[in-house]
C-alpha cells in the first residue's frame, strides 16, 4: 500500500493548501481505486477540505475562527492556565480540537474524488513560521 508524508512549510495562522501535491503522488503510485487519508501529525493545526476558487473563503475562516476562539492574552481568555508557548498556542489546539486532524478522500478512476472548487488545505492556527507533516496512504 502506498504511505508517503507531505512537508508543508507555513508562514504563520492561515489555510495553506497542497492539493497538487497530493494529486501528483496518487498519480505517481497508481493508485486507480481506493481511499486516500491523510493524517497531521501535529496539535496545533488542521486539515481541511475546502473551496478553492475564492480567496476571500480562506480569509474569512481565518478570520471567523480568529473570534472564535481569540489569543489567550485577550481579557475573555484569561481562563487559560496553558500559556508556557505563547499566547496563541492553547487557542491552537482549541481551534485543532473543533477541526479535523484527518481527512479521507476516495481515489476514482485514478484521480482523488474531490468536487470542482474543492482543495485541500493545512489550517495552520499558530502566529510563527511552522514546518508540519501529514502522513498519507492509499488503501484499496
Amino acid at each position: 500500500m502506498p504511505q508517503t508524508s507531505f512537508i508543508i512549510r507555513t508562514g504563520g495562522a492561515g489555510l495553506y493548501e497542497f492539493t497538487e501535491e497530493v494529486r501528483q503522488w496518487a498519480a505517481a503510485v497508481g493508485a486507480q481505486e481506493g481511499l486516500c487519508t491523510l493524517f497531521l501529525r501535529h496539535t496545533s493545526a488542521s486539515l481541511l477540505i475546502q473551496e478553492n476558487a475564492d480567496p476571500d473563503v480562506r480569509r474569512d475562516l481565518d478570520a471567523y475562527f480568529a473570534r472564535l476562539v481569540p489569543s489567550a492574552d485577550t481579557p475573555e481568555m484569561d481562563y487559560l492556565t496553558h500559556r508556557c508557548e505563547g499566547p496563541d498556542d492553547m487557542p491552537a489546539h482549541i481551534k485543532a480540537a473543533l477541526l479535523p486532524v484527518s481527512l479521507s478522500i476516495p481515489v476514482v478512476q485514478g484521480r482523488l474524488g474531490l468536487g470542482t472548487w474543492q482543495g485541500i488545505y493545512l489550517f495552520e492556527h499558530r502566529d510563527a513560521p511552522h514546518r508540519r507533516e501529514v502522513l498519507a496512504h492509499i488503501g484499496g
